[in-house]
């Protein structure tokens, strides 16, 4: 898969190519359904399959702290959207000279001089442009003057509802991790790397992997039981994703992996963590000793859910 980053870095492709525009958040069962439309034009069409991004989001380039919390980081999104076949991802940049574009500038230089798009499939709803000036009509009215074709995605429910980012969110808001699975089509899982924190759990007896989640607000908070994969291993863990208010407290939260039975230095590793059942809100204790207790009661919790879990 060709990965490109940056409007100065779309050139007149060699080829037209099949498009889809979107935050693709989650990558959830609905984007997956639009994807495998788009796979299967650009095939019947012999042509490469495109999606295209944006990072920031426009939600968190317009709301910043105030944005819904991000399902993804941009790796991991661009990791899944290999995984499932598309030729080429597009990120572009979310910043104001992007948000100056008109809607017909954003057809010129992006859709036609930088992507050469020959079939596009967008939502109906689908807005963009200086604005939001454009929408799907135009885009047909484009595409007839230009000479791509536009196409609206349909829509996939799930229990009476369009399966949509926002609907992950909730899900995961409730930590119903079964319904999440259902709605991804995978687990909820959240990837990073391991990164120096102030080793205080290890100080307290309860040394934890901490990735920095790097945002505001995280679709889940508290104390969870965790399958966590470091390469070829998984180990059971307790994990806590919050900002750590017993010990001063955080701008933006963290995840902090404690791994059952396990000893050695994760310093730099990638991990993968899924979440399999919270085990309580984050809370903020009024002395250490309180947190220890509580961490011990947490890990003694965890380690009775796996065994009930491991014998149905």
């Amino acid at each position: 898969m060709t990965f490109i980053r940056g409007l100065h870095n779309l050139h007149s492709p060699e080829q037209r190519a099949v498009v889809t525009i979107g935050s693709f958040d989650g990558v959830h069962l609905g984007h997956q359904a639009i994807l495998q439309a788009v796979k299967v034009k650009a095939e019947s069409l012999s042509l490469p399959s495109v999606v295209m991004i944006f990072e920031p989001q426009p939600q968190e380039f317009f709301s910043a702290e105030k944005a819904p919390a991000r399902l993804m980081r941009l790796r991991e999104k661009v990791e899944t959207l290999q995984i499932l076949g598309i030729d080429k991802v597009v990120c572009l940049q979310f910043n104001p000279a992007l948000r100056r574009l008109t809607a017909d500038q954003f057809v010129d230089q992006v859709l036609i001089k930088g992507l050469a798009t020959r079939y596009l499939i967008v939502g109906d709803d689908f807005r963009f442009g200086c604005d939001r000036g454009g929408d799907f009509n135009m885009l047909q009215a484009a595409g007839q003057r230009h000479d791509f074709e536009v196409r609206d995605t349909g829509t996939l429910e799930s229990l009476g509802q369009r399966v949509s980012s926002t609907l992950v969110r909730d899900v995961l808001r409730r930590s119903d991790f079964e319904q999440a699975e259902k709605l991804l089509g995978r687990p909820f899982t959240v990837k990073g790397r391991v990164v120096y924190g102030q080793q205080l759990g290890r100080k307290l007896g309860f040394p934890t992997a901490n990735v920095q989640l790097n945002r505001y607000s995280a679709p889940i908070a508290g104390v969870f039981a965790v399958l966590t994969t470091i390469g070829e291993k998984t180990y059971q863990g307790a994990a806590n994703v919050g900002i750590r208010p017993t010990v001063g407290g955080l701008v933006k939260p963290i995840l902090e992996v404690h791994l059952l039975d396990f000893q050695g230095d994760l310093y730099g590793q990638r991990i993968e963590v899924e979440f399999k059942c919270k085990i309580r809100d984050e809370v903020k204790f009024t002395t250490i000793d309180s947190l220890v207790d509580n961490i011990r009661r947490d890990v003694n919790n965890i380690r009775a859910w796996f065994d009930r879990a491991n014998k149905t």
